[in-house]
């Protein structure tokens, strides 16, 4: 029986509802290094945590096979997400550090039953996913981890069919370019299986003492942190991150003048290319030449801060961006087209329908999150509650009242069912017409102030020249010792390899 054939009903489609979602929430999400998930073993999938519920949200839809996750066992009672989580078959994690889940040896006993029920599922060719820092975050880096995979990996070990392979840790990358924001993008990277050393790849004998389990299971923990730092490209604090990233942009939109050409937004997974390689040479210099990178990291800082005051992104430099999209002209002749042959506009109606409940969503995401890793998981959730509830509704309105909205519109059809349908479409489709027609406004507008910007400031746009050239080539030389990951183009952007 084929693999897909033996994964549950009920998984299935949770599966497929956040698809539709992450789908909705997400612009774009990229999925790199399927190649290295094995087809004849299982493993455990380890992932740093840092946004909430989306985080096992794209494992579990951007996964090729079925992924049996393992959760806090206190978040089985938040609503609708316990039931989400009992759904994909979750097992629950009982910590040492929850003692309000009763006892101490009754959540040990609970705790081993759970690892059991993982292991044996790992140790039968199924893959589960864990976090082991065990909780979510806001930190550019892995805090510290527990030995809950550590454990499972070795039991999954021992439990394996005589003559079978062992199963596989695979370190998970996951990068937001902006992990609150709605309609942003995501790249989830599976990468090569972790090579364990001699002391480590063993499958522990019967017997053993406590002692050495725990030690075996700290160094395998302590090898999966350094893992997960250099996947995840982490950096000691968020200044430094975002200077890196200033860093990276620099570089790019240096090397696209040089070569006279104008290569677009980057992709997601271009971005993290491009960020691998720059903290790749600054970590390689680090250690050398402190002062040197210390000098250029300062130089960084105050080009960012030149380019930030006068609002300009370093492509801005180079030439004026172009002032009418060709979206903004076919959205404007839809807008008119639709104002005179449909009434109510479908433009209109995705204001008046989907306004209030983005401004009510907006706050409860600030004002209900602790942090701002719980800000996407509220979007998420509350956003597919509220925008269907509000089609609904102008659905039901227009079944009720579908007789005086044919008489004031006539496009309105002059049946009850009919006319509710068309409500609650127009209402959707409005919602999304009206996404893209702010998110158009907005660049156009951004055009025209980049433009002025760029008239009014010309002195200073040429020091910022200058300085980003001289920092690009600085920032490009420290690179020049250490083998960089993915191909640099002739425009300046930036693919993997194969």
């Amino acid at each position: 029986m084929e693999q897909s054939e033996k994964i549950p009903r009920s998984y299935r489609v949770i599966q497929g509802f956040f698809k539709v979602l992450i789908q909705l929430f997400f612009r774009r999400v990229e999925v790199q290094g399927l190649r290295h998930i094995p087809a004849d073993r299982g493993g455990v999938l380890v992932s740093w945590h840092p946004n909430g519920l989306l985080d096992p949200g794209l494992i579990l839809t951007q996964f090729p096979r079925q992924v049996i996750f393992g959760a806090r066992h206190g978040l089985f009672r938040v609503p609708i997400l316990g039931f989400i989580l009992r759904s994909v078959g979750t097992v629950p994690i009982y910590r040492a550090s929850d003692a309000a889940e009763g006892p101490a040896e009754a959540r040990k006993a609970a705790n081993a039953g759970s690892l059991a029920a993982l292991a044996q599922a790992v140790a039968g060719g199924s893959f589960s996913a864990l976090f082991p820092e065990g909780i979510s975050h806001d930190e550019p880096h892995p805090v510290e981890m527990k030995t809950g995979a550590a454990r499972l990996y070795y039991q999954a070990r021992v439990m394996v069919e005589a003559g079978r392979p062992p199963p596989v840790l695979v370190p998970v990358g996951l990068f937001y370019d902006g992990k609150d924001l709605f309609r942003s993008n995501a790249l989830v990277e599976f990468h090569e299986p972790i090579e364990l050393p001699e002391a480590l790849d063993v499958t522990p004998a019967e017997g053993e003492g406590e002692a050495v389990v725990k030690e075996r299971a700290r160094a395998l923990t302590e090898l999966i942190e350094r893992m997960l730092h250099e996947v995840v490209y982490a950096t000691e604090d968020w200044e430094t991150h975002h200077l890196m990233h200033r860093s990276r942009k620099l570089v790019r939109a240096e090397r696209a003048k040089r070569g006279g050409a104008r290569p677009g937004r980057p992709s997601i997974e271009e971005k993290a290319l491009g960020f691998a390689r720059i903290r790749l040479g600054y970590k390689s210099w680090l250690a050398e030449n402190p002062e040197l990178v210390h000098g250029l990291k300062e130089r960084v800082k105050q080009y960012d801060q030149n380019l930030r005051a006068l609002r300009l992104e370093d492509h801005d430099l180079d030439g004026d961006p172009r002032l009418v999209s060709p979206w903004l002209v076919l959205l404007l002749v839809l807008q008119v087209l639709l104002v005179f042959l449909l009434l109510p506009p479908i433009l209109l109606m995705g204001y008046f329908v989907n306004g209030p409940p983005a401004v009510v969503l907006m706050l409860l995401a600030r004002l209900g999150a602790r942090l701002r890793k719980d800000e996407a998981t509220i979007k998420l959730l509350l956003g597919a509650l509220l925008f269907p509830a509000m089609w609904a509704l102008s659905g039901l309105l227009g079944l009720l009242f579908y007789e005086q909205l044919h008489l004031a519109y006539p496009m309105v059809p002059n049946a009850p069912l009919a006319a509710g349908f068309f409500a609650a479409a127009t209402a959707a489709l409005g919602g999304a017409v009206a996404l893209r027609y702010l998110r158009v406004a907005r660049e156009t507008a951004r055009a025209v102030r980049v433009r002025l910007t760029r008239r009014r400031q010309r002195a200073a746009i040429g020091a910022l020249l200058v300085e980003r050239a001289e920092l690009c080539d600085a920032l490009v030389s420290l690179g020049e010792v250490v083998e960089m990951p993915g191909v640099v183009a002739s425009d300046g952007s930036i693919s993997s390899r194969g």
